[in-house]
């Protein structure tokens, strides 16, 4: 049965490297990790600033959303987080890092937990734009 050893939502950096120390197991052949970092551009303008909002539910949700996706997976760990406030660019703003005996196993838990985090964590991410302008996207 799979271990979900840490899901969290967190005003702190996230270290792509720590996630995958938490997940570290002997009997794994494959540690499959994604760091969504924050970029300098979206929807062909040049972001100035980034900020997620998250609904007070989001810290619950996030361990509920992982549980639910890894339980059908053959992967002994996995470690989820997504930060919250302001994040400069080039910072992590959403990582999993998943372990499992077998590379195939592994790959399939880490991007259906992205996917699920997704769609269904309640934040919502601000943009700031170079030429002035700004957005909300109700997406993680």
């Amino acid at each position: 049965m799979p271990q979900l050893v840490y899901a969290e939502v967190t005003e702190a950096v996230i270290s792509i490297t720590d996630l995958s120390l938490l997940v570290a197991d002997p009997t794994c052949g494959a540690t499959v990790t994604f760091s969504g970092d924050v970029r300098n551009h979206d929807g062909g303008k040049e972001v100035a600033s980034l900020t997620y909002e998250i609904h007070p539910t989001a810290a619950a949700q996030i361990k509920a959303i992982t549980a639910e996706v890894i339980a059908d997976f053959d992967i002994a760990k996995a470690a989820v987080a997504h930060r919250y406030g302001a994040i400069s660019i080039g910072e992590t703003a959403f990582a999993v890092a998943v372990s499992s005996a077998h590379r195939e196993a592994a790959f399939e838990a880490c991007s259906a937990i992205v996917n699920a985090v997704k769609a269904k964590l309640p934040i919502w991410k601000y943009q700031k734009f170079v030429d002035g302008t700004d957005e909300w996207v109700n997406c993680a």
